[in-house]
Parts: structure tokens; C-alpha cells; sequence
């Protein structure tokens, strides 16, 4: 199984000063042992690779805990939009079905909850496994 066939991956980027910052995402096959992630161009994700691309992936689950007998694999991470941002966007519909709809739902009450509305999957990273 690639890691474009997992259900969660953990997302590891790095702020400024080194520290890691571990996600769990969802996560599709691209082209050439790539994967996709979509996220907002509002999130801690985002505004990290703005600066560093460096980022390490592994298997997990839904919460974040590794699978055992995995290794993290470091990667280069990029922000896309346009075509590529389609791409996976569909991609994720298509593998995670009726679930994207609901977390964006939730999404929209929590930017209203909270008064700071963070744009929800505007932007996709496509990661390249070193």
C-alpha cells in the first residue's frame, strides 16, 4: 500500500525555528508516487510552508497515532492552486465521498462561532517523497 492509499497520513511541517508541527490529513494518489492534501490558505499548515517545504508524511489515523511498523518519510511539499488544486479537490470527493461535505459545513459554524472565518480548502500541497 503507497501512501496514497492510506486513509490518514501524519503531516509533519516545521515552523520558523525547527519545531515540528504534526497534522493528521487526508490524502490522495498523484502522478509519479505523489500525494495530495487540500487545506486552507488560512491554516498553520499553510503559512509553514510558505517558508520551508521540507516536511516529513506517515500512515496514521484518524486521531493522529502513527501505524505501527511505519516510518516517517521525508518529503518536499508545495503549495498549488489552479488545475492542481482541481485535481485534488475532486480526488478527495471522490475518495472521501459525503465526509467533505459535512467537515466543511462544520468548518462555516466554527468561522462564524468564532468570528474569524478561515477560507475551507482553497488551497492543495502536492508532497514528492525524497
Amino acid at each position: 500500500m503507497t501512501l496514497g492509499d492510506e486513509k490518514y497520513v501524519l503531516l509533519t511541517t516545521y515552523r520558523r525555528d525547527g519545531t515540528p508541527v504534526a497534522s493528521p490529513v487526508w490524502v490522495v494518489p498523484l502522478a509519479a508516487g505523489r500525494i495530495g492534501i487540500e487545506t486552507s490558505s488560512g491554516s498553520g499548515k499553510a503559512k509553514r510552508l510558505a517558508h520551508t517545504s521540507n516536511v516529513t508524511v506517515q500512515p496514521c489515523g484518524l486521531r493522529g497515532a502513527v501505524k505501527a511498523g511505519t516510518e516517517p518519510v521525508e518529503a518536499t511539499a508545495a503549495l498549488v492552486s489552479g488545475s492542481d488544486l482541481v485535481d485534488i479537490r475532486q480526488k478527495i470527493h471522490a475518495k472521501y465521498g459525503f465526509i467533505t461535505k459535512i467537515t466543511a459545513l462544520l468548518n462555516k459554524i466554527a468561522g462564524v462561532v468564532k468570528r474569524k472565518r478561515i477560507p475551507y480548502g482553497d488551497c492543495g500541497v502536492i508532497i514528492t517523497p525524497r
